[in-house]
């Protein structure tokens, strides 16, 4: 999936937690969603320039969230639809609530392959397929 189809995909499912996405759908839309909240961050700078403060207490400038907001729920069902791919629950994304070591593993959950075919959250996404050597494999428990 290239890189308009999956924003193509991501705002089509806006709200869609049910099925499957492809590494390459969940990674694409992620560099859009940063690449448009870094664009509304700069315009923040430069429209609002009190607006983005460093120090003590950073907050977030009026376009940088409202662009946060606007887009949280699609990357919330994409992140939701590519835990299913790995066949793993979307319950998995609360993750990002442990500090450091929650973020850690869900990253690593979201860069491992799909399952082959079907899974219990539907069939494959279409045209995905895995390159040799690109595939994170964890370590049993016990086995280190």
């Amino acid at each position: 999936m290239g890189f308009g189809e999956a924003i193509r995909s991501g705002f089509r499912k806006y709200a869609d937690f049910s099925g499957r996405a492809s590494r390459s759908e969940y990674w694409w839309w992620a560099l859009f969603a940063f690449l448009v909240w870094l664009i509304a961050m700069v315009l923040d700078v430069i429209i609002f320039p009190g607006s983005i403060r460093t120090g003590s207490y950073p907050y977030v400038g009026v376009l940088s969230g409202i662009t946060s907001l606007a887009l949280f729920l699609p990357n919330w069902a994409v992140a939701v639809r590519r835990l299913h791919d790995t066949d793993r629950s979307g319950w998995w994304a609360l993750l990002l609530l442990v500090p450091i070591i929650g973020a850690i593993i869900l990253l690593l959950f979201l860069v491992s392959s799909g399952t082959p075919g079907m899974n219990r959250f539907g069939p494959r996404p279409t045209r995905t397929r895995a390159l040799p050597g690109t595939d994170f494999h964890p370590l049993p428990p016990g086995s280190i």
